[in-house]
């Protein structure tokens, strides 16, 4: 079965990625690529892609991972119904209580009221 992933380049602390086509079970960069699809730099947000290519893959039953798949809705290419959507993770923080939008917000104090303005007539 094939996959299409990311495949890290580029040097250290500055990582540039291939977007290529391979053997699912192998790693990334062990496993011998079968086509390279195109490449995404992080930094500039460019990406390049060949849509025949990826169209023709994905056609043919190669498995997109959830980045791959995210990169290929955002440049309109058609992924097929079986490809699932990742979950968007929602995690809570480690001690709600404490942080400050949490705590009771302290009213300001109100003037008191000065003496009553009507006390009923002495008799």
């Amino acid at each position: 079965m094939l996959a299409i992933r990311m495949q890290r380049n580029g040097r250290a602390h500055y990582p540039v990625y291939r977007i290529v086509v391979q053997e699912a079970q192998r790693h990334p960069l062990s496993g011998r690529v079968v086509a390279e699809v195109g490449n995404h730099n992080p930094h500039t947000k460019t990406t390049t892609l060949d849509r025949e290519k990826i169209e023709f893959y994905l056609k043919n039953g190669a498995q997109p991972s959830t980045r791959v798949a995210r990169i290929l809705k955002a440049n309109k290419i058609a992924l097929p119904d079986w490809v699932k959507d990742a979950p968007v993770k929602h995690t809570a923080p480690k001690h709600a209580d404490k942080l400050r939008k949490n705590q009771p917000k302290e009213e300001p104090a109100a003037p008191e009221a000065e003496a009553p303005a009507e006390e009923a007539p002495a008799e």
